[in-house]
């Protein structure tokens, strides 16, 4: 399994945590150098134990602007420096390094460390070639804790001597501008948040903006985005406040030196997004690169999803409104009845419909799919002491968790759950029960102190619960499969048929329940990863 780029740094890297971050928010953010440079971006770092003799790849980008030169990724790979002379020139000398070169084969990661080794260059592996055999080569050192400790790698085609037209040869000078900035250490900007999922990139749009924040050059998919915004006119030499578009994200990036993200909404249902770096020379800024990305469509969605979530929330918590009138209900109907089986079957009735009104109220106040079991557990155990108050005490101890399960999961869950703890504190210990001697199916003697221990895992793919007390155990030759008692028919069937799980259930110095469910099945009719 391909290793992520902060398990390679802790492995195979002597970087440290600060270090680290630094880079990362480089890997998050340099789409934008890669799409400006038209070419494919490496990450290189010393190799831990390889006395600057390896390098390791640490992260790969390539540009949505133009095709890539890199058929594989070659995250993971060691190079030696000694082939890599334009990197390890870089590195060494703490300046940008140009060049045309071969690309030298890397080699996997060598285990155990610290031996590495590379395949010598040209040998014949009978692989198809990851890079072409001669390629441009720009590297530009990346500056930690102020001494070099990693270079990117820009890795494009020769130079083509054709002319080029003017967004290319703009796009190239951000490119060095941006470059420089990595060199100097400027590039990312430290505490910058580089995970936005929408964060436009080079294609949406771009405008270049001199240090009054007037344009300079206008990509043709910006001119798209300012026309869907109500901007007509000629651009260049404006300010975007002077075309009518009342951002303010330029003017604080110039006057604050660091990016800004904004929002601006335009017209009815037209929204883009803004987000300005700054370029800096000499920790001067010198005008600003302004990526713009047209989100309405996104937006709308969102809005759509919330409105959606919204009202599913709002169904759940009338159906949990719903449950518990009818819990009341049936509460006091089994109020009016003389003490018997009708008042007793009530009362079951009646709790089982609170077992599943409490789903629907997490349901009501969780947003998705998934509910925390955790918080089900809960209002079910302490569903089951009350019912215990009236006989000798019942602890009940709950050990582990199963996480959020699906709503299909969880009612038919907490039904059986409730069954469970119910029948553990009225027949494991007799002087709880309604008769106040019959055990489950059973007799035995009662406890004054009774004990539950709930037990709950989810290793990823079956959930796990066990229901273990002290009391009186099963009668000779009980048989969940041939069970007279409503509860735990219903236990059975939910378990076994729409759980699609297993139950056994055992004397082991008292009763012990065993619930086997697997995930997969329970989660095979919706997909939710």
């Amino acid at each position: 399994m391909m290793m992520t780029p902060a398990e390679l740094a802790a492995s195979f890297t002597d970087l440290d945590e600060a270090d680290f971050d630094h880079l990362q928010r480089l890997l998050g953010s340099w789409g934008v150098l890669s799409d400006l440079s038209f070419s494919d971006l490496l990450l290189l770092v010393p190799a831990k134990g390889a006395d600057g003799e390896r390098l390791l790849v640490l992260g790969q980008i390539r540009p949505t602007t133009s095709v890539t030169l890199l058929r594989v990724d070659l995250v993971g790979q060691v190079v030696a420096a000694a082939d890599w002379q334009v990197a390890a020139e870089a590195v060494r000398t703490g300046k940008v390094v140009s060049g045309v070169a071969d690309v030298p084969a890397p080699t996997p990661l060598p285990a155990p460390l610290p031996s590495w080794p590379v395949h010598e260059q040209g040998s014949d592996t009978g692989e198809v070639p990851a890079v072409p055999d001669t390629a441009q080569f720009e590297c530009v050192p990346v500056p930690l804790g102020g001494e070099v400790r990693a270079v990117m790698v820009r890795i494009g085609p020769l130079e083509d001597r054709r002319r080029s037209y003017r967004l290319e040869r703009v796009y190239r000078d951000l490119y060095q501008r941006l470059a420089a900035m990595v060199a100097a250490g400027d590039y990312p900007f430290a505490g910058e948040d580089v995970t936005t999922e929408d964060a436009p990139r080079v294609g949406d749009g771009l405008i270049l903006v001199d240090t009054e924040g007037r344009i300079v050059y206008s990509s043709p998919n910006a001119m798209s985005a300012l026309h869907r915004m109500g901007v007509s006119d000629a651009v260049e030499s404006r300010r975007l406040p002077d075309l009518g578009v009342e951002e303010t994200a330029i003017d604080r990036a110039l006057a604050a030196g660091c990016p800004v993200i904004e929002e601006v909404e335009r017209r009815p249902d037209v929204i883009v997004l803004v987000h300005c770096t700054p370029l800096l020379a000499g920790g001067l800024v010198t005008g600003a690169m302004v990526l713009l990305r047209d989100v309405t469509d996104l937006r709308r969605l969102d809005r759509l999803l919330l409105s959606k979530d919204a009202a599913i929330r709002e169904v759940h918590h009338r159906v949990k409104n719903n449950l518990q009138t009818i819990s009341s209900l049936l509460r006091l109907q089994a109020r009016r009845l003389a003490p018997g089986e009708g008042q007793e079957a009530l009362r079951e009735a009646e709790r089982r419909v609170r077992s599943i009104a409490v789903v629907h109220e997490i349901l009501s106040r969780e947003p998705g799919d998934e509910v925390p079991f955790d918080e089900i557990v809960g209002s079910l155990v302490r569903m089951a002491e009350d019912s215990a108050l009236s006989g000798h005490g019942v602890t009940i101890q709950v050990t582990g968790d199963i996480g959020e399960v699906g709503a299909d999961v969880a009612t038919p869950l907490a039904v059986v759950l409730a069954e469970l703890l119910q029948n553990a504190v009225e027949h494991a210990f007799p002087s709880n029960g309604t008769d106040g001697a019959q055990a489950a199916e059973g007799e035995g003697e009662g406890t004054e102190i009774g004990h539950v221990d709930l037990v709950l895992a989810n290793d990823g793919r079956r959930l796990t619960l066990q229901v273990r007390d002290d009391g009186v155990g099963l009668p000779a030759g009980f048989d969940i499969e041939a069970t007279k008692s409503l509860g735990l028919s219903i236990v059975r069937d939910l378990v076994t048929g729409q759980l699609e799980g297993t139950i056994i259930m055992e004397s082991r110095g008292g009763t012990l329940v065993t619930l086997d469910i697997p995930v997969a099945s329970v989660d095979a009719g919706e997909s939710w990863s």
